[in-house]
């Protein structure tokens, strides 16, 4: 079912956590899931990595490589803009929110800095240390252990390896229906 994005514009929740956490498994589930019910979930994701959007012929890209600050590349199914900084600085999260059309909900997978809502998705057997503890706009934990005895107050702590509750969770407290 396609239907027009909600007013006001776009929840926004922030998806954090250590690499190899299960992040983008759990981003997969739940804009499955979401998108199911006819919901507009945007994403986005960052990298602190150089992006290989296309293979190196392809024309696009050439004209990347030829200078061009920006390249689109159109067609009946997907439209995609490629933006070269070339070394200018990158665009903060809410100019990047500022290009994205208008929907429900728009996960953010990284930024880790921002003050936003997150959720984070910690496996403490990473060995890597949570990120809940020292930051307040981390709004809820998906975890694999049991919820510890001093989490701060107003912290949903959710069973990482039941999905299905993330996606209870989110949908009763962050995404609201349009009536």
């Amino acid at each position: 079912m396609n239907r027009e994005p909600c007013a006001p514009p776009s929840k926004l929740l922030g998806v954090v956590g250590w690499s190899g956490s299960g992040k983008t498994t759990l981003l997969e589930y739940l804009v499955t899931q979401l998108a199911g019910r006819g919901l507009r979930i945007n994403v986005i994701k960052h990298s602190h990595h150089d992006v290989m959007l296309e293979p190196p012929h392809k024309d696009s890209a050439r004209m990347r490589r030829a200078g061009a600050a920006e390249v689109m590349i159109a067609s009946p199914f997907r439209v995609a803009v490629i933006h070269e900084l070339r070394g200018s600085p990158e665009p903060t999260l809410t100019e990047q929110l500022a290009r994205l059309a208008p929907a429900e909900l728009t996960l953010v997978e990284g930024y880790k800095w921002e003050p936003i809502p997150k959720l984070e998705v910690h496996r403490p057997a990473l060995g890597q240390p949570a990120l809940y503890p020292d930051d307040e706009h981390i709004v809820a934990v998906a975890s694999d252990v049991p919820r510890p005895e001093l989490l701060r107050p107003g912290v949903a702590w959710l069973d990482l390896n039941a999905p299905d509750q993330v996606l209870a969770w989110l949908s009763s407290h962050i995404v609201q229906e349009c009536s």
